[in-house]
């Protein structure tokens, strides 16, 4: 396996990720731990003095960040506790029929433009191919980011395991490549997945990986699926089990939503990368949707 030098303390991030906007990440994720402890709906006074905030600046600072005010946002939670999570659902068959599966596609307004490795590459663990990283700050915590000269490779969020545990996690599913620290070349690939622009993807995985992966880049924002309803989608139906254990080995989170993949009966199912952390991502996009914030 290649032996990757120790890793420095991270000095780098996206412009629009700078200190005050890695704060305000925490500070919303601890606002958001207090109301799902909270047995009842917490007031806006109460949520600001936990946050040791003035409750006019921290309500302007948690509506800039999830779209909508911390009230309406404990009304959706409770309403998703009431019943699964994001009830008006698409199947997954439905959602790839709308995409086309073609590997081009919409995804959080990201124009997705992909390409599979091939299964020779995979088989041989990535022997002969270059992969740069960095980890940087966005919207969602700090974040891993891998790539090879095609794109993105891998993508993971550390708050969670760590970025030491992080990158052993995606480097062992590559282990014979060559890995290297190269914040100039990551930067620009991270900008366009975090700001809206082209992100280029370079999946990396084998054939039946990566078809569970086009799966779940047909399902749109603000609708979920299930393991059963990917497994018929990709004409594997009783191979539900296989797709959950490919689910779970998706190296680039976010971009390839498998948060947006719950159990049968809609509840939220593990997360690599945290469950929590999941309620966040899929909050947010039913936040965006029109029916969640009209």
């Amino acid at each position: 396996m290649t032996q990757i030098a120790p890793l420095s303390p991270v000095q780098t991030s996206l412009p629009d990720a700078a200190p005050e906007d890695r704060y305000h990440y925490g500070l919303i994720r601890r606002a958001i731990e207090e109301i799902r402890a909270a047995e009842t709906p917490l007031s806006l006074e109460d949520l600001a003095a936990r946050m040791q905030m003035s409750p006019a600046h921290f309500q302007r600072v948690f509506s800039a960040w999830a779209g909508i005010s911390p009230k309406r946002y404990q009304q959706f939670l409770a309403l998703a506790r009431a019943r699964p999570l994001l009830t008006a659902r698409a199947s997954t068959e439905e959602s790839a029929a709308a995409a086309g599966l073609s590997g081009t596609g919409r995804l959080h307004d990201l124009v997705l433009r992909w390409e599979a490795m091939r299964p020779g590459d995979v088989a041989r663990g990535g022997a002969g191919v270059d992969i740069a990283w960095d980890e940087l700050a966005t919207p969602y915590g700090p974040a891993l980011v891998m790539a090879t000269g095609r794109g993105i490779c891998g993508l993971a969020f550390t708050a969670e395991t760590g970025r030491d545990a992080a990158l052993a996690d995606l480097t062992a599913r590559w282990p014979a490549a060559q890995y290297h620290h190269d914040p100039a070349r990551i930067r620009p690939l991270a900008e366009a997945a975090f700001e809206g622009g082209a992100a280029r993807l370079h999946i990396m995985g084998g054939p039946f990986q990566i078809k569970v992966w086009e799966a779940l880049l047909a399902i749109p924002e603000g609708q979920t699926s299930s393991y059963s309803d990917l497994a018929h989608s990709i004409d594997a139906p009783r191979a539900s089990r296989a797709v959950g254990t490919a689910v779970g080995r998706n190296p680039i989170a976010w971009l390839i939503p498998c948060h947006r993949v719950l159990r049968k009966d809609g509840g939220l199912g593990g997360y690599h990368w945290g469950t929590e952390l999941k309620e966040v991502l899929l909050t947010r996009e039913a936040l965006r949707q029109p029916q969640a914030t009209d």
